[in-house]
């Protein structure tokens, strides 16, 4: 390699560039190294790894990024942090999908957002009054005594002198009178602007309809806020051809679910070896709208392996990055019972 001199393979005669396949060339131009294999799960970060798959190999790549909202394996980062993550992860994308392959983002809102500028919601939860005392007989009162304390106010009215505080400052807080209040964040606009970027374009949007968590969703009891109970899948398009083929799909599941914007399919019953797994469903239906048999499908945030196994049971290559060892293990566990019970 002569130093300076811009090397592609594609340059090269036919036959060499077949004896190169495979092989990319490191950052100094000096040392041959692999591109990582289809049908093995890799460990590290996707920001590193990335660069390391063969350009404009993947015809598919469907994952679900940490949410932020304080699994163990996103603890480590700040907000900042989780939108340079995601940003980095899909503009890195561009190169290794194929012209007019797809990106499939699995995300939700935040709905615990904390923003300290945020005024504190002063909730009145009228139902469940245990004193009919207003602020308005509180006043009342004051301005009558002006000499008493708030106690005092309290046996005069017949109330506790908490019931006198909460009506004077409203300080019936959700989460707390020190804590930062919280509200929804909508990442949707987010996953667009970093896509947008990158060189993709959104293609389409679904729903994801699952089981409602009520854990987070306490604050319900004392908000009009809803549970959760809903995802969506970002679809996005990198420019090429794309290959359009109903036979993919039966034609009950065309009807069902292939043509559908909301899907229905319950969530993991138990997250006991991962703390946050989705159903095998949603990687598979995603697979077999868009991929064939035989085409490889990437998931960057691998997890407990669910990607892996829908694109081994549905006959197509995956590769996949996660950047925790026992996750590794697992997914790789996975994978090796599904052979097993395929090769029985």
């Amino acid at each position: 390699m002569v130093e300076g001199i811009d090397f592609k393979i594609e340059r090269l005669p036919k036959g060499l560039q077949d004896k190169f396949r495979g092989l990319y060339l490191n950052g100094n131009g000096s040392e041959p190294v692999q591109y990582l294999r289809p049908n093995e799960i890799y460990l590290g970060d996707a920001r590193h790894l990335l660069p390391q798959i063969e350009p404009n190999s993947i015809d598919l790549s469907v994952w679900s990024p940490p949410y932020f909202v304080g699994k163990e394996y996103e603890a480590h980062l700040s907000f900042e942090d989780w939108q340079d993550l995601l940003k980095t992860v899909i503009r890195l994308h561009f190169s290794i999908v194929k012209p007019g392959g797809f990106l499939v983002i699995n995300i939700a809102d935040i709905l615990v957002f904390r923003d300290p500028s945020m005024p504190r919601i002063q909730a009145e939860a009228v139902n469940r009054k245990r004193s009919p005392v207003t602020r308005e007989d509180v006043l009342r009162a004051m301005a009558e005594h002006p000499d008493y304390n708030r106690y005092q106010l309290a046996k005069l009215l017949g109330c506790s002198e908490q019931t006198i505080d909460r009506r004077l400052h409203g300080n019936n807080i959700r989460g707390g009178k020190y804590e930062s209040q919280t509200r929804v964040k909508i990442v949707g606009g987010l996953v667009e602007e970093w896509a947008l970027s990158a060189g993709f374009y959104p293609y389409d949007r679904r729903v994801w309809v699952k089981d409602a968590a009520w854990e987070s969703s306490r604050w319900a009891s004392l908000s009009y806020r809803s549970v959760d109970e809903f995802e969506y899948l970002y679809f996005f398009w990198k420019p090429g051809i794309t290959k359009f083929d109903r036979n993919r799909l039966s034609a009950d599941e065309w009807k069902n679910w292939g043509s559908r914007g909301v899907w229905y399919f319950p969530s993991v019953r138990a997250n006991d070896d991962h703390e946050a797994k989705f159903p095998i469903e949603l990687p598979t239906r995603v697979i077999r709208l868009l991929t064939d048999p035989g085409d490889i499908v990437l998931d960057c945030f691998m997890g407990s392996g669910t990607t892996a196994v829908a694109a081994f049971r549905t006959n197509r290559q995956y590769i996949g990055i996660e950047i925790m060892e026992r996750y590794v293990n697992l997914a790789r566990q996975r994978v090796a019972a599904e052979n097993f019970i395929t090769e029985r």
